[in-house]
This record gives structure tokens, sequence and C-alpha cells, in this order.
């Protein structure tokens, strides 16, 4: 009998297993699926095309603003700028409406304006057996052969870097979609903040990447998302085939997540965390990228260093590291689940 998959991503073995199957003979292809490769890359000559497809499945609340900016981060840690987007958009039988349909497309046309992107097509139904709205974006960008950056590209030595803190985007769902169950513990001026997460300090990225970028030479990024910080790590080291150490204690945690995380039992580390950006730069570039991130409001760390060696993660520890454990699941995944 065939096991029955948990709700979250793919297992990562199961994951690799699947996409070595893949048909892949066309040269122009620079960066095809993988696990820790978040986007594809295609060479048109001067100019490389990079492609990102991502649903929103647990939000509800903003999805159509959210569909764009989680498929733009990830465009953003290749150096690419998002040009064109494309949706599929589901609701579910029984309950759509017409007035819903225009608000979603509404927070879809916003936010493509907000980071200058085009709509360019799609496809929208009604469908059945589905109990919330579901929009899977596809955001296509480009960019200068010379100013690519893959996740391949760590390398040992690197330092780590993360901006804003974890996790951002598990903060705004667990406020908005759990409201019930932290109003006795948070103030309304506190629920409200929590709920505004989305917008403050954000879920894009794009602007940190691009600050990133201006001011050193960024080896390598990744925008942490299902599984959160302690995920992102490891698709990361897969990616680049190197071992990172982490210091925990570098890892910014804002007090407001901490507490939430708390109420529902969640490690903050493995939870969904768009919002922040993982990047990876030489030594002598940290400090400069650290600085020019700072001066533009977006708060930042060092939390770690890349080695050569198998892939995997370390964290600091008084007696020597600890290995840090992959998730298998996202940890607000668990909530949907149940």
């Amino acid at each position: 009998m065939d096991e029955v998959l948990p709700v979250g991503k793919l297992p990562v073995e199961m994951l690799a297993e699947l996409l070595a199957g893949a048909p892949l003979h066309d040269p122009r292809v620079l960066l095809g699926p993988g696990v820790g490769l978040d986007c594809a890359v295609l060479d048109l000559g001067a100019t490389l095309l990079v492609f990102k497809s991502d649903p929103i499945t647990f939000a509800t609340e903003e999805i159509g603003w959210y569909a764009v900016h989680v498929n733009a981060n990830d465009i953003a840690t290749t150096g690419a700028d998002p040009r064109w987007f494309m949706m599929t958009l589901l609701l579910p039988e029984g309950t759509a409406t017409m007035g819903q349909v225009e608000q979603i497309g509404q927070q879809i046309f916003q936010a493509c304006r907000e980071i200058g992107a085009d709509v360019i097509g799609g496809h929208t139904e009604i469908t059945y057996g589905l109990q919330r709205p579901i929009v899977i974006g596809t955001l296509i960008g480009e960019v200068a052969r010379e100013r690519l950056v893959t996740p391949q590209g760590a390398a040992p030595g690197n330092r780590l870097i993360l901006t804003k803190g974890v996790p951002v985007e598990a903060t705004a769902i667990l406020a908005r979609e759990f409201a019930d169950r932290l109003v006795p513990v948070l103030s309304p001026a506190e629920l409200d903040q929590a709920r505004a997460f989305l917008h403050d300090p954000g879920l894009s990225v794009l602007r940190d990447a691009r600050v990133a970028l201006q001011a050193g030479r960024v080896t390598a990024m990744h925008d942490p998302t299902e599984g959160g910080l302690a995920s992102a790590l490891w698709e990361l080291a897969m990616a680049c085939a190197c071992s990172f150490t982490i210091d925990l204690d570098a890892v910014a945690v804002p007090p407001l997540s901490r507490r939430i995380c708390q109420v529902f039992d969640l490690d903050p580390l493995a939870s969904i965390a768009s919002g922040a950006l993982l990047l990876t730069a030489p030594p002598e570039h940290s400090l400069p990228i650290r600085r020019a991130l700072e001066s533009e409001g977006i708060p930042c760390a060092e939390i770690g260093w890349v080695e050569e060696g198998p892939p995997a993660v370390w964290s600091t520890h008084p007696d020597g590291k600890q290995a840090m454990p992959r998730p298998a699941q996202d940890e607000i995944a668990r909530l949907f689940a149940a």
C-alpha cells in the first residue's frame, strides 16, 4: 500500500528521485530542476530568462498580492528583474463570487505594478472539491548573463547573511488565519502588528537582493519558504554541495514572532519564512553588504559560514558542532493538516 504523504512539500529524497527522470535536452537550459534550485534559467544570448512558478496554499487574505511577491522573491535571488506574470486562479464551487474574483484580480494587478511586471495571461476557473481559493503564479524575469546568481555559487569560506529575521511569513499567516487562538494572549494592537508583518517588515526581498548585489559580490541567494530557515539552509547546502555552520544566537527572531510560535508550539526556524533573504558572500564583501543593507533600513546579520564537506548543516555549540536536522514538514503545515 502506498504511503500517504503529509501536507507540504514532497520529501527531499522523493523529489530528487522524481526530478532525476525529467527530460532535459535543450542546451539553452542553463539551470534546470533540482533540490534547492527554485528557478529555471534559459540562455537567450546576451539576456537570460529566469522562470519561477509557485502556488499560494496556506494564506487566503491578500492571496493575489501574496502570489506575485512570493514568486518575485525567487526571481530576485537570481539577480533578475521580474518582468511578466501569469496566474492560475482556482476558486471553490459553491462559494466563489464575482466580488471575490475582482478582489483577487486587483490584488494581483497592484502587486505587479509594485514590482514593475506585466500580467500577460493565465487561467481562471471554479474548481470541484476545493475548500479555499488557490492562486498559482508563474513569473518570468530577465538578467544580464554576467549578473546571474545561482544557489550553486556558494563556496567554502563564504559568509552566510540573513536579512530581517524569521519567520516573517508565518507570523502574518498565523495572525490572519488563526486569529481566534491568539486573541487570548495578544492585545488587539499586537495582533494587528502581527497581521501587518505581511508589509512591515514585509514579505518582499526584492529590495534586499538589489541592495546586496550593488554593495558587494554575492555568490548565492535563497528565499526561505516552506520549512523556514532550517530547510533553506539545507536546500542551499545541497545546491552548492558544501557544509554550513550556523550560529543560532545570531539568527534574529522578532519577539512577537517568538511569542506567536510559542502559542502554537512551533519552531520559528522551521516555519515558513518568506521576507528574509539568505545570501552568501566572500568574507571581504560581507561587511560592505551588511552596512549597505543596514543603511537602507534592512536589518541583517552574519549567521554562519560555508565549509568544504558533504551537504550538511551544523550549529555551533560549547561542546562542538551539532547537526541541525532538516525539517520533514513545515511547522504551520501541521496546523493546516489538523
